[in-house]
């Protein structure tokens, strides 16, 4: 019986590649680097907030020292810009408040700097109480890695077998798998069905209102 769904949180529960593409480029114009079209940053995030720094630098710059400076510049645009254009998917709102009906928790886990991932949900999601909130941490390995999930699951008191995991890439496929989880992948994210099928997600789902028809599946 599923009792949680463990949302991740850009490209699943909110599309915010314009206020991170934006802030990244606002940065990498400050430093003369090249900046980028939105649509390529569909391709650099996924990884964590250091990860996308990384890959939008030129080869040339792409030591730690330049990654770290930058980020730390990232991170202060990024606070000013978080909340300009992310707004929720349609539907998602519907599925929570449905998922609350039904008496399942609902978290979040995210490869966002966890100051982010609570500043997001509280401001977008101001209506809703999530169970948990988790975004990435100094100490704790990022996802793929399950700790992020066994974190929440132990915070939550429930096991693999009640909980089912939602996300958008390959990454949420890996993470899922490594934590013992079924995972159903949103086809409206930011990598797409290709991504998703090749990665073996457990389930696709082409509308928010379709995990709960996974979620009966489950647990007929």
């Amino acid at each position: 019986m599923i009792r949680l769904v463990i949302f991740d949180l850009d490209g699943t529960l909110v599309n915010s590649i314009d206020d991170l593409a934006d802030s990244v480029n606002e940065v990498l114009e400050k430093r003369g680097y090249k900046t980028y079209e939105v649509n390529k940053y569909y391709h650099f995030v996924g990884d964590g907030t250091l990860k996308l720094i990384e890959r939008a630098l030129p080869d040339y710059a792409r030591d730690r020292e330049t990654i770290k400076a930058v980020h730390e510049e990232f991170a202060v645009c990024y606070e000013k810009n978080c909340l300009n254009k992310t707004k929720p998917y349609r539907g998602i709102t519907n599925l929570l408040e449905a998922l609350k009906d039904k008496g399942i928790m609902t978290a979040v886990a995210s490869n966002k700097t966890d100051i982010f991932t609570k500043e997001i949900t509280k401001a977008l999601f101001c209506d809703f109480e999530f169970s948990a909130v988790f975004g990435k941490l100094d100490g704790v390995p990022k996802k793929p890695d399950p700790t992020i999930i066994f974190n929440i699951m132990d915070k939550l008191n429930v096991n693999s077998e009640e909980t089912l995991y939602v996300g958008d890439s390959d990454v949420d496929v890996y993470t899922a798998r490594n934590s013992g989880l079924k995972m159903a992948g949103c086809i409206w994210g930011f990598r797409g069905r290709e991504e998703l099928e090749r990665a073996g997600a457990d389930y696709l789902v082409e509308k928010p209102q379709d995990i709960i028809k996974v979620i009966d599946k489950l647990n007929n």
